[in-house]
């Protein structure tokens, strides 16, 4: 007979208030707000416990995989997604012989970068030569005045073919409105060719034609609560204008495909798949498809660039790495993993391979193929991604007050919230209250950039931006979070880098925690730091940083023994060197009077302070 004795039944399980007033006696007084529970910049707060009882209210975990609203999934049998690698096609031929090397190195997804002036039926046969469309994932991303001329080659070349139309499977990026985004182009004429494209390939189910490049917002700083309610929004005002235009609502829906973007916040992106799916399968089903399906939500996710660095760029694997994860466990279509090298390169053969292999490591290795929704029932994550659609819905529901997208975009406010978003991250790594490894927080001290300098923007017509690209309507102006860091750091090198010397005295283990802070501060900059053991008088120490031909002295003791020590070593000094206090001690008044003006510490503006000693420096 079978043991149905529970496990721990003897024990009593302990209610939420237990546990609240346990942390309590752990915090020892401390806030308990303050400490533990996690203001998000995506509108809502994270507590540091969930518990089944946190689940009560939602409806999320009695779904099941590949059915509506789809929030577990488009899948029931396996977790299987497209492993993507785009060619910017110069030459159809190299484009066409890169696509069949990448091939047989993993990838089953293609995606054709393809210059508008390029698309041609010899192009599209040159570019697809040996290539099985109907094993192949095919899509293309061609200027939007071209799109219909594409979707009518295409059409012809698999009629010609005679794939089997289910079996084909892939897109045309058609995305005007990505345009006035970004580049605050008028392309307004251009959005009537959408039910034409629509109409051209309506034969082929599985080949979507309307993209939805909400990427593009979150490599330029959206949060993840941005591009998600903005990315809702932003496919409604396609599905409107087709479904206006008398395309049928399940057609319509299923032409429409997104392109989204993956941060480095592990869970919340992981759930922010989830909720997307959830919210678009409600929008899509008030337009009364015939057929659930259609209330799919087809997603190719892209590792993000903005986090990417130029300054220890082998950096950008380990944040591309955990990005594909939340992607992967997500439950996408499609996933296009950003080589490590793009910030200031074309990418090398080499990226591109690391790149594909971060993809096949998860999928083949990991498994993560095989398990569908591995994050449901999961208290936290649950709770994330009710939280994530409750915080986009009311981005996506202000977006409709304004007149939709379209509207939006055309007012700007798209624009302002998103720049608005930039300019605030930017402001908080300079502060380092958003950390940048190995660029704002622990830089390499000897790494040199070597030539690597970050790629410029371009325009519209591809060629660096210039002033008379005028536009009628603002634009979104992306910048990578680290570029402020760079661009101080490669001034810095380029001119004159300067020597920061340790002087460590007094109290062990503060000398040393102070000066491992200040050499991280000042390399950020691509300062010479010299750290050192410590000094028995301030005069020892001063002397050796003279020796040291130091440009800066930075004094690294106790607070308390600043008001012993800092005086001293600033007068003996005596203007020979600049002379900075790490800290910012109770006796810091007392040290100005005496004329100390250096100070650096948690508070600081890192980008504001090093800036401005090296105007003092003269670099």
């Amino acid at each position: 007979m079978a043991n149905k004795e529970k496990l721990f039944t003897e024990f009593t399980a302990p209610t939420t208030q237990e546990w609240l007033d346990k942390i309590e006696v752990d915090l020892k007084g401390a806030d308990f707000q303050k400490r533990l529970v996690w203001r998000t910049n995506e509108g809502f707060n994270v507590q540091p416990f969930y518990r089944r009882e946190d689940l009560k209210d939602l409806k999320t975990p009695d779904a099941l995989p590949g059915e509506f609203p789809f929030v577990r999934g488009n899948k029931k049998d396996s977790n299987v997604w497209y492993v993507r690698q785009n060619i910017v096609v110069d030459d159809p031929a190299e484009a066409n012989k890169k696509a069949l090397d990448i091939l047989n190195k993993g990838i089953d997804s293609l995606g054709f970068r393809l210059p508008g002036k390029m698309v041609s039926k010899e192009t599209v046969e040159t570019l697809l030569r040996d290539i099985y469309c109907d094993i192949v994932e095919i899509n293309f991303s061609t200027c939007p005045r071209h799109s219909l001329e594409l979707a009518q080659i295409l059409v012809d070349y698999f009629e010609g073919k005679g794939y089997d139309k289910e079996k084909v499977v892939g897109t045309i990026e058609w995305d005007p409105i990505q345009k006035m985004l970004m580049k605050g182009k008028d392309v307004t004429p251009v959005l009537e060719f959408g039910p034409q494209i629509v109409e051209a390939l309506k034969a082929y189910p599985n080949f979507r034609c309307i993209a939805v490049s909400s990427d593009a917002l979150n490599n330029a700083g959206a949060y993840i609560v941005q591009e998600l309610g903005y990315a809702l929004a932003w496919g409604n005002e396609y599905l409107q204008q087709l479904v206006d235009a008398g395309v049928d609502a399940d057609l319509a829906a299923r032409s429409i495909k997104f392109d989204m973007g993956i941060s480095e916040n592990y869970f919340m992106e992981l759930a922010k798949f989830r909720a997307a799916r959830l919210l678009w399968a409600q929008i899509v089903k008030q337009y009364e498809p015939k057929d659930d399906k259609a209330c799919q939500m087809i997603v190719n996710a892209t590792t993000s660039r903005y986090n990417q660095t130029v300054y220890d760029s082998y950096v950008n694997l380990l944040r591309s790495q955990t990005e594909a994860m939340s992607a992967a466990l997500g439950g996408i279509h499609s996933m296009v993993v950003t080589p490590f090298d793009v910030p200031y390169e074309t990418p090398s053969d080499f990226s591109e391979r690391i790149a594909r292999n971060q993809q096949l490591l998860l999928k083949e290795e990991s498994h993560f193929g095989n398990i569908v929704d591995p994050g449901a029932g999961s208290y936290y994550i649950e709770h994330l991604t009710d939280a994530l659609a409750q915080e986009a819905w009311k981005i996506f529901l202000k977006v409709e007050e304004e007149g939709g997208f379209l509207a939006a975009v055309k007012a700007g406010t798209v624009q302002d919230d998103i720049n608005s978003t930039n300019a605030k991250r930017h402001g908080d790594a300079a502060k380092r209250k958003e950390f940048i490894l190995g660029t704002n927080q622990f830089p390499n001290f000897t790494e040199k950039s070597e030539g690597k300098r970050p790629l410029s923007p371009t325009c519209c017509c591809n060629t660096e931006t210039q002033p008379h690209c005028e536009a009628p309507f603002k634009a979104i102006e992306p910048t990578r979070l680290s570029a402020d860091f760079e661009d101080l750091r490669i001034h810095t090198e380029e001119t004159r880098v300067p020597t920061a010397f340790m002087l460590t005295i007094g109290n062990l283990a503060m000398r040393q925690a102070r000066a491992q802070f200040s050499c991280n501060f000042l390399a950020c900059a691509g300062y010479k730091v010299i750290d050192n053991l410590g000094f028995k008088t301030v005069e020892e120490g001063v002397d050796a940083a003279l020796e040291a031909k130091a440009d800066i002295v930075v004094i690294c003791s106790s607070d308390d023994e600043y008001a012993e020590y800092a005086v001293p070593a600033f007068k003996y000094l005596d203007g020979r060197a600049m002379f900075v206090v790490a800290g910012a001690p109770a006796c810091m008044e007392d040290l100005k009077a005496a004329g100390i003006e250096n100070f650096i510490h948690v508070k600081c503006n890192v980008l504001e302070t090093l800036k401005e000693y090296n105007a003092k420096l003269g670099i």
